[in-house]
């Protein structure tokens, strides 16, 4: 009778260990980032592919948390190894994933191990277990407010000095607050008493707490269902202002999608027409004119193909940017954009500001907007087109035109730098100029 054989009881399957495909979501998330240049929001669709919602809240929350603290989680990681790892190997972004869960959102470091470690199943088990280990028993604090990536350190100190970078790491630890702008500016009062909030300038209120940090749902707040605002951080709502009341005049709102601007404009009186080449990005414009009960007409298109029957009144221009002024909202901005994507963007923008200014009535005017904190993408644009466009005038900003907390620059143009309302929650990073042209 044959003995009876000692086996090990086989491995559980990486499919089935509770709360691995999320993690392997998170991998394939942030290699679409950090290796192709993919936008997080635009990348998290196809990595969370098949996923429950609640699973994809987790896989965006992980990836985002790895990408605002990486330079730190990548110190730790290379104080517990011999060699250093390739900044692209898979273990080091297994090793970051599992460390971002322990350090920043609160995972036991025996659940985030053990769903890290199937991620490197015929590969470097061994190793990331051990790495992870090492540093998890050092009992480690990651850095408040988090290193910012040496590339964008060095950047946005030559452009603006160094205290900068330091105001922009302190905001980054910060969860960007809620602004909303009002349909009824006359109900400025109104609506900063019902929401508990408060108000930096008529038609906008900044909520008291993040609806995200436990609060009620932003669809749920009062006002919300009947339309009387929509969410529009404070900097943005700014490039609308500097048009002023509309009077039944015509404006295009050009890369209007998601539709802050059109409904800013909309409610100011303009006749607005919107041009989004975004399809998708559209339809939620569509949906938000429709809950708030005003009009627009929208257009899908090309704006390096389309143009307008005839000449307008005026133009608003939120052009195609590299969105590092929103880095707060969007970590991997700082990851993906470097000097080539600034430069290609900024080619872009020359483009459609040079085409977008020649659809203006003598006299009209065009504001001009990035969501940028590169100079490249705001204050070099203007100087070049006005340089090259005599018949076109900076028109800076008057008194009352703006928040009081956000005054034009010397210039006469509007630059948020993270330093602004710092004390109240901060502001979105914009470039705004408003052009005037001549009347003959």
């Amino acid at each position: 009778m044959p003995r009876p054989q000692n086996r090990r009881p086989a491995a559980p399957r990486a499919e089935d260990v509770p709360g691995f495909p999320a993690r392997r979501a998170a991998l394939r998330l942030l290699d679409a980032v950090l290796r192709r240049g993919d936008p997080l929001e635009l990348a998290l669709h196809g990595a969370a592919q098949g996923l429950p919602q609640s699973d994809r809240a987790l896989v965006h929350a992980i990836a985002a948390e790895v990408l605002r603290h990486l330079p730190d989680l990548d110190a730790l990681i290379d104080g517990a190894t011999k060699q250093i790892l390739p900044d692209d190997a898979k273990a080091r972004t297994v090793l970051r994933i599992a460390l971002a869960q322990t350090l920043v959102l609160g995972t036991p470091a025996h659940a985030a191990i053990a769903t890290a470690l199937p991620l490197v199943d015929g590969g470097p088990r061994k190793l990331v277990h051990g790495v992870f280990g090492t540093v998890t028993r050092g009992e480690p604090v990651l850095p408040d407010p988090p290193t910012l990536p040496a590339e964008v350190v060095e950047r946005w100190t030559g452009q603006w000095g160094e205290a900068m970078p330091l105001a922009a790491a302190h905001a980054y630890a910060v969860r960007p607050p809620v602004d909303i702008s009002l349909r009824d500016a006359s109900e400025t009062a109104k609506w900063t008493e019902a929401l508990n909030g408060t108000s930096f300038a008529p038609g906008h209120v900044r909520l008291s707490a993040n609806p995200d940090q436990g609060g009620a749902v932003i669809p749920d707040l009062p006002g919300f269902a009947e339309g009387a605002w929509w969410v529009q951080d404070i900097a943005a709502s700014c490039a609308a202002r500097l048009l002023g009341p509309g009077e039944g005049r015509t404006v295009l709102d050009l890369c209007a999608a998601p539709g802050g601007k059109t409904m800013q404009l909309a409610a100011a009186g303009w006749t607005v027409l919107s041009v989004d080449q975004s399809k998708k990005r559209l339809e939620k414009l569509t949906e938000n004119l429709a809950r708030t009960g005003l009009s627009a007409d929208v257009v899908t298109a090309d704006l390096r193909q389309w143009q307008p029957d005839a000449p307008v009144d005026a133009i608003l221009l939120d052009a195609p940017c590299t969105a590092t002024g929103i880095y707060r909202r969007h970590p991997d901005v700082l990851h993906r954009i470097g000097q080539r994507q600034i430069a290609e963007l900024a080619e872009l923008q020359g483009e459609l500001l040079t085409r977008a200014a020649s659809w203006l009535k003598p006299g009209g005017r065009i504001v001009y907007a990035t969501c940028s904190l590169e100079q490249a993408e705001g204050e070099d644009q203007v100087e070049r087109f006005l340089t090259a466009h005599l018949d076109f005038a900076l028109l800076p900003a008057q008194a009352g035109e703006l928040p009081e907390a956000m005054a034009p620059t010397a210039q006469g143009w509007l630059r948020s730098l993270p330093d602004m309302l710092a004390d109240q929650g901060g502001a979105d990073g914009f470039f705004i100029a408003r052009l005037a042209k001549a009347t003959n």
